[in-house]
């Protein structure tokens, strides 16, 4: 998921780069929404984990 993030922050860059304002937006909106789904999901694990007496600290 970070993976796509990465690639439609990239095309938001070019695409802004070109002068193409809304493609840029659109696509930087894409890359975070995708970014923070991606923290969302590692901080749940990261709580189960914790909860399942995984992690050692």
């Amino acid at each position: 998921m970070l993976k796509w993030a990465l690639i439609f922050f990239i095309i938001s860059i070019v695409a802004g780069l070109l002068g193409f304002s809304g493609i840029a937006a659109g696509a930087s909106t894409i890359a975070k929404w995708l970014f923070f789904a991606a923290v969302a999901i590692f901080l749940v694990f990261v709580v189960l984990a914790f909860l399942a007496g995984e992690v050692i600290l």
